[in-house]
């Protein structure tokens, strides 16, 4: 199994799963890519020099993590976004900004608190 089909953990929360997908340029690209409108493989793969079997790995990996969904028209699959996924990691983004500002916070209060002391 290569690194680009290899699975988030079993049992893991789906945001693992996003933010894997959102930890490679490429696949970052294909969503940015896919805000405008959706589109076919043969389309998203044209700026990538890779190879077609190694592009498709990246797509299966936003489709399997939500991120994308696809239909089948003939011999055509079209690609596009699902932004919902999205709200998970910037909840726990904010989250995490929040906690770390009051840490901070917390120590510069500290800071001062231990300068007037000695001063």
């Amino acid at each position: 199994m290569n690194g680009l089909s290899a699975g988030t953990a079993p049992g893991a929360p789906p945001i693992d799963g996003i933010f894997r997908a959102l930890s490679d340029p490429t696949r970052r690209h294909v969503l940015e890519r896919l805000t405008r409108s959706p589109a076919s493989v043969s389309e998203l793969a044209e700026p990538f020099d890779m190879a077609l079997p190694s592009f498709v790995e990246h797509l299966r990996v936003l489709e399997g993590c939500g991120l994308v969904n696809s239909k089948k028209t003939g011999r055509v699959r079209t690609y596009q976004l699902v932004p919902e996924p999205l709200k998970l990691a910037e909840d726990w983004l904010s989250t995490q900004r929040t906690l770390w500002a009051r840490r901070l916070d917390q120590l510069d209060d500290y800071l001062i608190e231990l300068k007037e002391k000695n001063t």
